[in-house]
């Protein structure tokens, strides 16, 4: 003969638990994995001054005149360098004649706040392959 477990006196039936030590491992794993990559991603920064430190000293001298490399981007995306009108496929041969020119000067970007951020993006690109390592990025205010 069986014997029959004795019934419970509540009536109730257990509800099974949830192991949740797997989905612990899972995050642990993938909290391992974003410590890992996080020091490899490529972020470009651009170093803020103070903002009275390059303010021109004297209201007649033009921030233009501190870099004999002027790029300025217009509202519609068109490319000027020093004044002439440049497409994407010569900007990088402008830039690098300029470095050659003047291998010690930092660009100057004036970028019109209407134009895409792409064409900053190409800019910025044509300028680290002529081999400058800093440029400025000029904004108006206005």
């Amino acid at each position: 003969m069986r014997r029959r477990a004795p019934f419970s006196p509540s009536g109730s039936v257990d509800e099974p638990l949830i192991n949740l030590t797997p989905l612990i491992d899972v995050v642990f794993v993938i909290l391992i994995a974003f410590i890992v990559v996080a020091p490899l991603l490529e972020l470009d920064r651009i170093e803020l001054a103070d903002a009275t430190s390059h303010l021109p000293q004297h209201p007649s001298i033009s921030v233009q005149e501190a870099s004999p490399i002027t790029i300025h981007v217009r509202q519609d995306n068109a490319i000027l360098i020093n004044g002439n009108p440049v497409n994407f496929e010569q900007l990088t041969a402008y830039l690098k004649q300029a470095k050659k020119q003047y291998p010690h000067a930092k660009p100057q970007l004036f970028h019109d706040k209407k134009a895409h951020f792409g064409t900053y993006q190409s800019v910025k690109n044509a300028a680290e392959a002529a081999g400058f390592t800093q440029m400025d990025v000029i904004l108006n205010p206005a």
